[in-house]
């Protein structure tokens, strides 16, 4: 029955030729998306949750959306977050035994060392927490070190990559996961598993109370060549402590301080570090806008499609999520353009706090359509359609995750089919995890991601220093958005709402 009922939808699921071939001239060939990339990156800054540079860039959007002719554009709380922070200031020398401008940012969330300070570098040799107690009265005026140092071997791989077809094959024929033995919640660590003991974290805890000057951090080998992966150094909860300043190195300097100490040679740094916090408003707010339905019967159903606006703070977010935000504007763009009078109404979403946990689109959710811990739903959750996502970087798509969803696939085949010559042609039954098309599939609305090249995601840009507007690539983008655009176009406009999976358990 299951089997036929794909069958019927693949016979059945109409498509509008005449308009993906307007889809696709539009997208590709009058494309604003590298425009709306430079402003959410160049011209708004970094954009981390609740900081003066995302609200700039949300405001910016809200203001670009409406001068496209979307209605309702606005910036819509979603409930607390915390402190607002920002970097106003950073600099990192090494001045003994001779000088060096050191690649370095501070993570977010720290309170800054309170001026220029020259400082000593303390050398942390503990294993344990009783060899880390032996450093106890010696941190006040002190920089600090852990003793690590992992060595940095050639790398023959490439940043970059695409999918091959055999990896795009391979995931097209993957079975949907089943829940049998031997299989293990995400995340969950396995059995007899002992959590270690956290050095770094006690190590902060002495630092701040003997008023050590500031901590060095490295992210180890994936942070080579000069790329720092840099994120939050403390809490941001409302009321919380203030954090000291905790300085993220570059795999090759960290290394260099550690190797002079271990030789009994002194090294001294200069450092400054000013930030501000701002508490005035703890609220976090996502952009929302919609292109009005038109059908009397379906006007009130919902087809949404965003993206994460927030980023980390030591580059502009180019990949990690403007390229995603910047797609999703062009696809109500495109749709504009072309005079689109769709069916449903059509709601772009670009959310806050996703670095922090999915916060914007949880807390959306939540207040729109329904609590996931109770199940218990608005009357808008019957409303709802559809919901796509883009949070993979910048490369172009590849198809789309069916999250489980078995019943989209041959909807999703005949979408796919007008874009085939442009790459996108898989759909696997895989679900991709970590980021906000999940905050929907958690009350059973569905919630997709699209298959993306990863070009040098993981590698290179993903929450570090070099994720700025140059490592986006136009025309991957440009494919992205024309293809957002058709499946949005598509949904708003198909007879019924989107099939939906079983509701998950609130267990």
């Amino acid at each position: 029955m299951a089997l036929f009922s794909v069958f019927l939808f693949a016979q059945t699921e109409k498509v509008d030729e005449a308009m993906m071939q307007k889809i696709r001239n539009e997208g590709l060939n009058n494309s604003k998306v590298m425009d709306h990339a430079f402003y959410l990156t160049d011209v708004n800054g970094p954009r981390l949750a609740n900081s003066p540079g995302y609200t700039k860039a949300a405001k910016w959007a809200v203001e670009e959306l409406k001068k496209m002719g979307l209605k309702n554009a606005r910036l819509e709380p979603w409930g607390e977050f915390g402190k607002g922070w920002e970097l106003t200031k950073s600099y990192l020398a090494m001045t003994a035994p001779y000088y060096s401008p050191l690649m370095a940012y501070p993570k977010a969330w720290v309170y800054g060392t309170g001026g220029l300070k020259n400082a000593e570098v303390l050398l942390i040799k503990a294993s344990d927490s009783a060899e880390l107690m032996k450093y106890q009265g010696k941190l006040a005026g002190k920089i600090l070190i852990l003793d690590r140092a992992d060595t940095l071997k050639p790398s023959f791989q490439p940043d970059a990559r695409r999918f091959t077809d055999e990896q795009l094959n391979e995931m097209a024929n993957r079975q949907p996961a089943g829940a049998g033995p031997g299989q293990q919640r995400r995340g969950a660590p396995p059995a007899g598993f002992r959590r270690p003991v956290n050095l770094a974290g006690m190590l902060k805890e002495m630092a701040e109370k003997e008023k050590a000057v500031a901590i060095l951090s490295s992210t180890g080998l994936r942070g080579r060549d000069g790329t720092l992966f840099v994120q939050g150094g403390g809490s941001y909860q409302k009321g919380a402590p203030e954090n000291i300043t905790d300085m993220v190195l570059a795999i090759e300097d960290y290394n260099t301080i550690v190797r002079l100490l271990r030789a009994g040679i002194p090294v001294k740094l200069d450092i400054e570090v000013a930030t501000k916090f701002h508490e005035q408003d703890t609220k976090g707010y996502n952009v929302i806008a919609e292109i009005p339905g038109t059908d009397p019967k379906l006007k009130d159903e919902i087809v949404m499609l965003g993206g994460h606006l927030d980023s980390w703070h030591s580059s502009t977010g180019a990949t990690d999520n403007a390229a995603g935000c910047a797609v999703m504007i062009e696809a109500v763009r495109i749709l504009k353009a072309l005079g689109v009078q769709p069916r449903r109404t059509i709601r772009i979403a670009l959310w806050g706090g996703e670095e922090q946990g999915l916060h914007g689109s949880r807390g959306y959710v939540k207040n729109t359509f329904g609590d996931p811990a109770t199940m218990k739903f608005t009357d808008q959750h019957e409303k709802f359609s559809v919901y796509f996502n883009m949070d993979n970087g910048t490369g172009k798509y590849r198809g789309i995750y069916l999250q489980g969803n078995e019943a989209a696939r041959a909807i999703f085949e005949a979408w796919l089919k007008p874009f085939h010559d442009l790459g996108a042609t898989t759909i696997t039954s895989s679900n991709t995890g970590g980021t906000d098309h999940l905050s929907f599939d958690a009350i059973g609305l569905p919630g997709f991601q699209f298959i993306q090249d990863p070009i040098e995601y993981s590698t290179r840009t993903h929450h570090t220093n070099v994720d700025n507007y140059d490592h986006l690539i136009a025309d991957d983008l440009k494919q992205a958005a024309t293809i957002t655009a058709a499946f949005i176009y598509n949904a708003a406009m198909r007879d019924e709402k989107m099939p939906r999976k079983p509701l998950p358990s609130n267990n």
